[in-house]
């Protein structure tokens, strides 16, 4: 039998002893596996239940925030990427929304490059700042984020500016940013190595708390505005490599005991540990962190899960939160073959769920895939229990499942999974326990070329005779679960295609996996936003028509609160109130589920003439409308669309108001999921 999704069918055959049939209902992004841009083909890398960027480059996540029922994922997203690492240079921050952090609908750049005179962005983090701290308001989005401080043409090249923090806010719910000007809050100070900002909010104490990777150590600030900023502390560790992304937090354990947690993207290597996410735990004065240990614990032990953060779950902040990283690796980011086959190159593990907790006397992280991945399953094969004795093929063929079983043996000395196997044999990844630890060795099957690292590992007492694995295998990843989720390996692993065999192996013994499930997973690849208007150029946009006193004028830089880049459509332009007509968007279908743009101005509704207003035009006629506020300040509206899928439309800004507040500003016109 077949089990298909989106332009793949997984291939189910006659050892399969039970396939259960799984609802794949979401109402998210645009579904499961509707998607024109989901992998067809047979050779194409894209991961399919991982999240993409959808072209182009991407690499550090930035930690969600939480808005209006959806996280807002950010991420560094570079529109120019072209595989050069010498011409790289220019991020951006890209945006993602999630109800449940696995299925994403693209939103397109929230913080563009380029606008301000320090370039590009790099890592930061956001916060809500419900208490108008900073002065933007009540709610507004704000973000610390690093650039570099005025560098000159020579040093936007190379990206040798000098590095600094500085603050973008948000009006409109973390939609779109803009710089709080040119000059940095916290200043670079003569540092080679200043980034990363992390800010949290110290409730105790009243007061922001930011914290910033200096190459060997992490600096902690203290503010009350996120505008002001004083130093108070530094942790020094030249052990572990360079330092970035350092990430601070507050969890309370399974037995009740509430920690600080401190974690950094740190190089273990030099003494023989990973090169993912360290962390310590222990307790936060406002000030300084004492360390309950000196020596890190790690979240994850593979070779590609970096820059990861952490963001806390709102039905339980203060006792489970989810991470995610960044799965590939500066050793050969820019060689991965997603670039030549599918035009991207940037994919993310999947999203976990972590807890803390208690060990003897000491405390650990245990990580899990979130719950919600359980909602985009398609087909559930149910193995029961098997025996192996050496070797099993099983009668599977996949590229997008999750294998879970207990497994347990009396003598064996080696046992586990081949996975992404070839039809021959001759190739695959490995997935194990021995005596003394756990693996994952990607060194028989199409690893990033060029390196050493084929196999990782983790500390495992085979003592016991037993153990839990929960493996997922998606078309360039492979994640292993070990036990509890202690102990996490995350690797890509660029199998060729049609390498989708499994087979069970033991040494020095039979092994038994109970309960052997294969779960298989659809497509949530996202469909990519797509503007309709931005308004930055000389005239209204390519294709855009106009009348009355509209015709021949253009966007104007008037600076208003919410202006996404330098300019703005305003009616204004055409005579000031007195100005009429119309400016009109060339037709479009109507292929994403919602409209989205910023409108200010005069309220005068459709139907009150004289309007100022916005519509909807499907056949000519208005089927959705808005109008401002008698407010210069911009607000975002959304319309649902999805009742209108497939229709032609077109988007027109309507002034036919004379008097006071008649004209109309608008901005920021966008279809996305």
């Amino acid at each position: 039998m077949k089990s298909v999704f989106k332009g793949r069918s997984v291939r189910l055959t006659a050892g399969v002893l039970a396939v259960i049939a799984v609802g794949a209902g979401s109402a998210m992004a645009g579904g499961i596996g509707d998607d024109a841009a989901a992998a067809d083909s047979a050779d194409d890398y894209r991961a399919q239940y991982h999240f993409t960027v959808p072209d182009h480059w991407k690499n550090d996540p930035q930690r969600p925030v939480f808005v209006d029922g959806k996280f807002h994922y950010y991420y560094l997203y570079n529109r120019d990427y072209d595989a050069d690492p010498a011409a790289n240079f220019g991020t951006e921050w890209r945006l993602a929304t999630s109800y449940d952090g696995v299925v994403f609908a693209d939103q397109g750049v929230a913080a563009p490059k380029k606008t301000n005179a320090n370039y590009d962005l790099w890592s930061g983090s956001t916060v809500v700042d419900e208490a108008n701290t900073a002065g933007f308001g009540a709610g507004a989005v704000v973000m610390l984020v690093t650039q570099m401080d005025h560098p000159t043409p020579a040093q936007q090249a190379n990206a040798s500016g000098p590095q600094a923090q500085f603050l973008w806010y948000s009006t409109d719910g973390g939609r779109n940013f803009r710089p709080h000007g040119d000059e940095p809050v916290i200043a670079n100070g003569g540092r080679a190595d200043f980034r990363d900002p992390k800010v949290v909010w110290d409730a105790e104490r009243s007061r922001w708390v930011a914290l910033i990777a200096e190459r060997d150590r992490v600096s902690f600030y203290t503010s009350p505005d996120l505008k002001t900023w004083a130093r108070t502390w530094e942790y020094v560790n030249p052990g572990i490599g360079t330092i970035e992304c350092p990430d601070l937090f507050r969890i309370r354990a399974d037995d009740g005991t509430v920690k600080w947690v401190f974690g950094v993207s740190a190089n273990g290597y030099a003494t023989a540990e990973p090169a993912t996410f360290a962390y310590w735990t222990g307790s936060f004065d406002g000030t300084s962190f004492t360390f309950d240990q000196s020596a890190p614990q790690w979240l994850d032990h593979g070779f590609d899960w970096y820059g990861a953060v952490t963001w806390e779950d709102p039905a339980a902040p203060l006792d489970r939160r989810y991470a995610v990283g960044w799965m590939n690796n500066w050793d050969y980011a820019h060689s991965t073959p997603t670039w030549t086959a599918g035009g991207f190159n940037g994919t993310d593990s999947i999203t976990r769920q972590i807890r803390l907790k208690r060990y003897g006397s000491a405390f650990s992280l245990v990580s899990q895939p979130v719950a919600a991945l359980a909602d985009i399953a398609t087909a559930r094969t149910e193995l029961g229990d098997v025996t192996v004795d050496r070797f099993l093929p099983l009668a599977f063929e996949g590229d997008a499942y999750q294998v879970e079983a207990d497994v347990t043996w009396e003598i064996a000395t080696n046992l586990g999974l081949q996975l992404r196997r070839s039809a021959d044999g001759t190739r695959h990844a490995d997935v194990g326990v021995t005596g003394t630890y756990a693996y994952l060795n990607r060194g028989q099957t199409g690893y990033p070329a060029g390196t050493w690292k084929t196999e990782s590992r983790t500390p495992f007492d085979g003592g016991a005779g037993r153990v839990h694995l929960r493996i997922l295998v998606d078309r360039t990843t492979i994640e292993v679960f070990v036990d509890e989720g202690r102990y996490v390996q995350s690797s890509q692993v660029f199998a060729p295609s049609g390498d989708e065999g499994i087979a069970l192996y033991s040494s020095g013994g039979p092994a038994v996996f109970h309960d052997l499930t294969i779960t298989e997973f659809g497509s949530v690849v996202q469909r990519p936003a797509r503007a309709i208007g931005d308004f930055e150029g000389d005239t209204w946009g390519q294709a855009w028509t106009a009348t009355g006193s509209f015709i021949g004028a253009g966007p104007s830089a008037a600076d208003l609160r919410g202006r996404v880049g330098a300019r703005v459509a305003d009616t204004f332009v055409g005579g000031g109130d007195p100005a009429t007509g119309t400016i009109t968007s060339p037709e479009f279908t109507i292929d994403r589920n919602f409209l989205h743009f910023l409108i200010g101005g005069g309220d005068h509704p459709l139907g009150v003439e004289p309007a100022t207003s916005v519509q909807l035009l499907v056949d000519g006629r208005p089927v959705r409308t808005a109008t401002g506020a008698d407010s210069a300040d911009l607000r975002h509206v959304q319309w649902d669309l999805r009742d209108l899928a497939g229709r032609t439309a077109q988007f027109q800004i309507l002034d036919d108001a004379t008097g006071q507040w008649g004209h109309l500003m608008v901005d920021q016109v966008v279809l996305s999921d």
